[in-house]
C-alpha cells in the first residue's frame, strides 16, 4: 500500500509545481505521512485518516506563515502605472461633449475630467483612474517654488 501513497504524494507535488497556489503541497506531505503509517498497519481507514488529518492540520497551521513569506507588494504595470502621474492636456477636455486628450510618456490618451469640468489645452492634470480606454483626470495642483 505504501507505493500508492508514494504515487499520490508525487502527483500532489507535480500539481503543486504546475499551479500557482501553495495548497496541494500539504496533501503531498499528508500522503507521505500516510505512507509511513502504512509500514505499521494495513488498515486503509487509519492510513486515510492520517492523510486527511495531517494534510488539513498542515494546511491551517502553516497558512499564516505561508502568507507572510509569499506576501509581495503589487506593482502597477502597463496602463495602470500612469495613475497618479501628471500629464499635459493636448486637446481641451470637455466631458459634456465627450472631448479631450492628454499626453503622458509619449502616449496620447482620450480623457475626461473627474467632475465634468472643462480643462483647457496646455494645462497640467493628474490621472485619477482608467475607465476602459479613457483616463479620468483632475487639474494638477501646481506648486510654486521661490
Amino acid at each position: 500500500m505504501w507505493q500508492i501513497w508514494l504515487v499520490i504524494s508525487g502527483i500532489c507535488f507535480i500539481l503543486e509545481i504546475i499551479t500557482v497556489g501553495f495548497l496541494v503541497f500539504w496533501f503531498g506531505i499528508g500522503a507521505l505521512f500516510a505512507m509511513i503509517v502504512s509500514f505499521f498497519t494495513n488498515n486503509i481507514i487509519i492510513q486515510t485518516t492520517v492523510f486527511l488529518i495531517s494534510s488539513t492540520a498542515l494546511l491551517f497551521l502553516t497558512k499564516p506563515f505561508v502568507k507572510k513569506i509569499t506576501k509581495t507588494d503589487k506593482v502597477q504595470t502597463n496602463a495602470y502605472s500612469i495613475i497618479g502621474k501628471t500629464a499635459i492636456v493636448t486637446k481641451e477636455i470637455d466631458s459634456s461633449k465627450n472631448l479631450g486628450q492628454i499626453k503622458i510618456n509619449g502616449e496620447t490618451w482620450t480623457a475626461k475630467s473627474i467632475n465634468n469640468e472643462t480643462i483647457s489645452e496646455g494645462s497640467e492634470v493628474e490621472i485619477v483612474q482608467i475607465d476602459g480606454v479613457k483616463v479620468i483626470v483632475k487639474p494638477a495642483i501646481v506648486t510654486v517654488s521661490k
